[in-house]
């Protein structure tokens, strides 16, 4: 006799089938007592970018449950613990994936336990300038995505309003920060190519487009989520000129003179919409050779400085041009880990 084919679910994004999941199957075992619910924190699916693809991996019913009282978190979780059900629309409800153990992915946690492990800061309190700086902007998109199911005090509404957007000061530093990595490079694609580094020059457009990707998200007020969708999150943006085109003629140039000449017209669409931006003068967005050189620059350090005139705070305005954790540090493993991302709070000296 033939074994029965396995029958997979027909795939519904995970914010709905965690909103449903809370409702019909979390809510009731909660016997009306005042919380929070949520889906917030790592995951494509907090985002909004899973498809069926992410259901082989880490992916199913979860979210999380924020009691009023803390003292109920023990409580709820050894409910959950007992009376979840094992399967929701078809859907395990306790799984794993590779050294992940089988479990269920009902969180009970305080707000402020959960702000502390998501951020490693607790951010009901509010952050201070510094702390703006050491947490990773994939972590504080991942609190203000996803999708709230419950709320009733509104303290999770208000901790999501508090984190939309950095404060004005410390977003026209970081602003001036990602032209500063601009305007270090933006030489070098000609440089390398002159002495026949054709690879060395493709590499340095890449790392330019990135970039300028990074800063086109700043400047829409809009946090940049992990590498693997930053792209996604580009292309997400209002685009009223040709910069995601330029973009992908940089990364399909055939020889340095068009990547040049894409690069150049990139350079002259972001800066326009740095202008607009409407906090520095319009500064002129023409691109120009590089003190003489054959290189084609919009010579960005005259955008570092105007960036850098609209930050009155005296101690941003103290520090080297280095960014947030995540404009210094490119590491997966320090990125990902809160604890680690505090340890950058050492190159920045005594906070302010």
């Amino acid at each position: 006799m033939r074994p029965s084919p396995v029958v997979t679910p027909a795939f519904v994004p995970a914010l709905q089938l965690s909103a449903a999941f809370y409702r019909e199957a979390v809510q009731p075992l909660l016997a009306g007592h005042p919380h929070a619910a949520a889906l917030l924190g790592w995951g494509s699916d907090v985002l909004g970018y899973d498809t069926e693809r992410s259901t082989d991996h880490g992916w199913g019913p979860r979210l999380l449950v924020f009691p009023r009282d803390g003292d109920r978190v023990q409580e709820w979780t050894a409910r959950l613990d007992e009376q979840l059900p094992d399967e929701f629309r078809g859907w395990p409800v306790r799984y794993g994936w590779d050294a992940t153990p089988v479990q269920h992915w009902v969180t009970v946690t305080t707000l402020a336990d959960w702000s502390l492990a998501h951020l490693g800061v607790d951010a009901t309190t509010g952050l201070s300038t510094l702390d703006w700086l050491t947490v990773p902007q994939q972590r504080l998109l991942g609190v203000v995505a996803g999708a709230v199911h419950a709320d009733r005090d509104g303290a999770l509404r208000t901790l999501r309003a508090d984190l939309a957007w950095y404060p004005d000061q410390v977003w026209h530093w970081l602003v001036a920060c990602q032209w500063a990595r601009i305007a270090q490079e933006e030489s070098f694609v000609a440089r390398t190519a002159e002495v026949g580094d054709e690879a060395g020059s493709a590499f340095t457009a890449a790392r330019q487009s990135r970039d300028i990707v990074r800063l086109a998200l700043l400047l829409q007020q809009r946090y940049a989520p992990y590498g693997k969708w930053l792209g996604t999150a580009f292309a997400r943006l209002v685009h009223d000129d040709e910069l995601p085109a330029q973009l992908h003629a940089v990364a399909h140039a055939p020889d340095t003179d068009r990547r040049q000449a894409a690069l150049a017209a990139a350079y002259r669409s972001i800066a326009c919409r740095s202008n607009a931006a409407g906090v520095t003068p319009v500064l002129d967005p023409e691109v120009r050779s590089y003190h003489g050189r054959p290189a084609r620059v919009l010579m960005a350090e005259r955008f570092v400085q105007a960036w850098l005139e609209a930050v009155e705070d005296p101690w941003l305005r103290s520090l080297p041009l280095v960014g947030a954790v995540d404009q210094l540090v490119d590491s997966t493993d320090v990125l990902e880990d809160p604890q680690l991302c505090r340890r950058v709070a050492a190159v920045y000296g005594p906070g302010p």
